[in-house]
């Protein structure tokens, strides 16, 4: 059977959140998401939701490496993992100059070195061992965790956009987080890439599912142009990558106008394919689309319309074949 696992939206509730992990435990994906951005705390969120689902792996995506110290993440991560049994994919990313500068305080620098020692440290603190290290950003003296971790090895996944991340994260990394890539670029990058040492692929989707499909596609292009906006790195990158046009106009409509009415600047061939948007059937096409470019695990990122519930059964559904209980 395909791989599939879903990302509950950091614009859900808790409670809602709550729900969609219970309706997950019906369903099975193969991993729940919990994402972090600047609401919800994800290690509490992750250790919340997997007592709804106790079935799947509970990934976070992502947690970024400059709010927390690395021995801080691996005490979160050991935690995670305690409570959910064994569950934990622990997904980490530099984040973005704003959130990381504007909104913790701290100096957007070495994002690749940084990801190395943090990478590298979160390893020997899990393996229980007395960390002693001499980094170009971290030096640390006598930490050990005072409790044993459940697992001495829990799967990192790195996200990734620009080559040297991507490079750096098939050199350590158990798997990777894509966002916001065009597919052939995407598949020239998974097939070079994966010559060189096999990891798991995974693409986190912008996916809005309606019966009607103006209304799935206008939620999908609000939050791609929300992206685009306010994000430069994923900006840059899709302009590197054949949207130089479109993201030029998004940009200056944004810096004019606000996010107010921004969607009505993305065109149909770039949501077709960055997202996945549509009735059920046309959303089961576009998915088998980014598998067929060598992604090994679509994480269906939610994007609820009208109703939360109705929205993620529809959704559900399309895709896992789900049934209302």
């Amino acid at each position: 059977m395909e791989r599939i696992s879903y990302s509950l939206g950091s614009l859900l509730s808790i409670d809602e959140v709550l729900a969609c992990a219970k309706k997950l435990e019906q369903i099975k994906p193969d991993v729940m998401w919990i994402p972090e951005t600047w609401g919800m705390e994800n290690f509490s969120m992750m250790a919340t939701a997997s007592r709804e689902n106790n079935f799947s792996k509970i990934g976070s995506s992502i947690i970024n490496i400059y709010s927390r110290s690395p021995n801080l993440i691996a005490m979160g991560a050991s935690t995670v993992d305690a409570i959910s049994n064994g569950r934990l994919i622990l997904g980490l990313g530099t984040s973005s100059v704003p959130i990381v500068e504007d909104f913790h305080g701290q100096e957007f620098q070495f994002p690749v070195q940084r990801m190395r020692e943090y990478v590298e440290i979160i390893r020997l603190a899990l393996q229980n061992q007395k960390i002693n290290y001499s980094g170009k950003i971290f030096s640390l003296k006598d930490f050990t965790l005072l409790t044993k971790p459940l697992r001495k090895e829990i799967p990192i996944y790195l996200a990734a956009i620009n080559k040297k991340m991507v490079e750096l994260t098939w050199e350590i990394g158990d798997g990777i987080i894509f966002y916001l890539r065009p597919k052939e670029e995407m598949k020239k990058t998974i097939s070079v890439m994966q010559e060189t040492r096999k990891i798991d692929t995974t693409l986190q989707i912008i996916t809005c599912i309606d019966n009607d499909y103006e209304k799935a596609s206008k939620r999908a292009k609000q939050t791609l142009s929300f992206y685009i906006a306010v994000g430069e790195i994923y900006r840059e990158f899709l302009h590197s990558s054949g949207y130089s046009k479109e993201t030029e106009i998004i940009f200056n409509e944004y810096k004019k106008t606000g996010l107010k009415n921004l969607h009505e600047f993305v065109t149909e061939k770039m949501l077709d394919d960055l997202c996945i948007a549509g009735t059920p059937d046309m959303g089961l096409k576009k998915l088998n689309a980014f598998r067929e470019i060598g992604i090994d695990l679509p994480i269906i990122q939610f994007n609820p319309i009208g109703d939360t519930r109705e929205s993620f059964e529809l959704l559900t559904k399309t895709f896992s074949g789900e049934t209302n209980e």
